[in-house]
């Protein structure tokens, strides 16, 4: 779902949308073969022959308990810290970690409720996965899929709604302004109780470029056979690789109603959009750009009843073919690493599996064991990994294989912070010239004591612009 910011004075982190129904048209009917069409609350469908899953989640668990924290991240409030204000949309809703706004009701699926409290506010709630890695494998193709139930209300007590199952690239995670250049493919929208999907293609600049911002390039089209709001569907995108040129796909049920292709953007624009991971999103907002467009007013209304909610059987990432690499993330890692999201923090954590990051790159490394590292870290560069998991016995240690080509008189400090990347330094050591940029060694340093699930950061600060490290990988240890 996303929309950029509605002030045109500050680059958007999410689009408003200025949709005449009329003017999205379907695409030429394309059907595809679903692996199967379960009833809700079943399991995640195997994927279809050809096919590998990647990623999933099923929402099995007991009615009341929220979904997994090992798989999902909550956004809380009204926006990322230090993003745009009502999550660059306009909407209103505050999203919350409430049960009563997000939970598994206990059959197989996930709801998410907006509600409104006596005095007029609204809550509802945002989630997306941990993982940020999800991307089409050079020569083969990925897909990000969904069977859902959007929010069953429909004319003005549904005025207001905007649920959504949406990607967006993973650069966005602590930068918070540089949409739309990373790419967001929104897979499932709807506002306002229309029997109609929304499949868009943001990219490039806002306003205008060529991605036509803030609007995007879109397509809607009613549910087959019964409304969207009345019943289940499968809402499909895939991003394939293994055509020239490239495609971006959309699909309900089966039904093909949307694609773009790469020979419509520049290189520049593609690249910036496509060489890099993403991750899904789910959510239901209240009001905002969208909405208000096609209401052609204020949302939501006096009329707009509170607690319909979206609900989703299960969300499938799958892979099809492929195996030449994608251009952030290696293929050829060491089989010691732990998952790019979520493992122990006593593992050996591949530096180049990160989950966001600003500043540096990846490139082959030469360092036993093979695969990639990151490199070109200098001040103010970051990069952060999901789901690092301390235990309960407190790790002591940090320790990383760095190397340095740095210029006489350049160095820095390698620094570790959890959960911001502005959040107290728990334990740092300093690295300059090591003979080169393929010179490894392994550096420890004692970290303040840690337990717990955290978002690790390597931060990197030095008083000279020069970049000064490389890093291929690290771990902790609690003594």
């Amino acid at each position: 779902m996303s929309a950029a910011q509605i002030s045109t004075t500050t680059p958007p982190a999410r689009r408003s949308r200025r949709w005449a129904l009329a003017a999205a048209t379907a695409a030429a009917a394309v059907v595809v073969p679903l692996a199967l069409f379960a009833p809700a609350g079943a399991s995640v469908p195997p994927p279809a022959p050809g096919w590998t899953q990647v990623w999933a989640d099923d929402f099995n668990g007991p009615a009341g308990s929220l979904p997994s924290g090992n798989n999902w991240i909550f956004d809380l409030g009204h926006g990322y810290p230090g993003g745009p204000a009502n999550w660059g949309t306009g909407e209103i809703a505050a999203h919350t970690n409430n049960p009563a706004n997000i939970s598994l009701d206990g059959g197989g699926n996930l709801r998410i409720t907006p509600l409104r409290d006596g005095a007029g506010n609204w809550t509802s709630a945002r989630i997306e996965t941990h993982r940020g890695d999800f991307q089409a494998p050079a020569g083969g193709v990925l897909a990000i899929e969904s069977r859902l139930q959007m929010p069953n209300v429909t004319g003005q007590a549904a005025i207001g709604y905007w649920p959504a199952f949406w990607a967006l690239g993973t650069p966005y995670r602590g930068n918070y302004w540089n949409w739309p250049g990373i790419g967001e493919f929104d897979i499932m929208e709807n506002v306002n109780g229309i029997n109609s999907v929304w499949g868009v293609l943001h990219c490039g600049v806002n306003p205008g470029g060529p991605c036509n911002e803030t609007t995007g390039i879109g397509a809607n089209r009613p549910c087959p056979g019964a409304s969207c709001q009345s019943a289940f569907h499968t809402y499909r995108f895939e991003w394939d690789r293994s055509v020239s040129p490239n495609q971006l796909r959309w699909y309900v049920d089966g039904q093909q109603f949307h694609s773009v292709s790469q020979d419509r953007f520049d290189a520049a624009t593609w690249a910036n959009m496509t060489n890099h991971g993403y991750f899904v999103i789910l959510n239901v907002a209240i009001g905002g750009a969208f909405p208000n467009a096609l209401h052609g007013g204020v949302t939501p209304v006096a009329a707009t009843v509170p607690g319909r909610p979206m609900v989703v059987d299960y969300v499938s990432v799958q892979q099809r073919g492929g195996g030449g690499g994608n251009p952030t993330t290696s293929t050829t890692t060491s089989t010691t690493g732990p998952p790019p999201a979520g493992g122990s923090a006593y593992s050996r954590w591949e530096a180049e599996r990160f989950a966001a990051q600003s500043g540096v790159i990846t490139e082959s490394t030469s360092d036993s064991g093979g695969g990639q590292n990151i490199g070109g870290a200098g001040n103010g560069d970051w990069v952060q990994y999901r789901g690092v998991d301390f235990g309960g016995s407190g790790a002591r240690q940090f320790q990383a294989r760095v190397a340095s080509g740095a210029g006489g008189g350049v160095s820095g400090l390698v620094e570790v912070r959890l959960d911001s990347r502005s959040g107290p330094v728990i334990g740092s050591f300093a690295v300059g010239n090591t003979g080169g940029w393929q010179s490894w060694r392994t550096v420890p340093a004692n970290v303040t004591a840690t337990t717990g699930v955290h978002d690790v950061y390597l931060t990197f600060a030095s008083g000279q612009p020069a970049d000064f490290v490389n890093v291929n990988w690290f771990t902790f240890a609690t003594s």
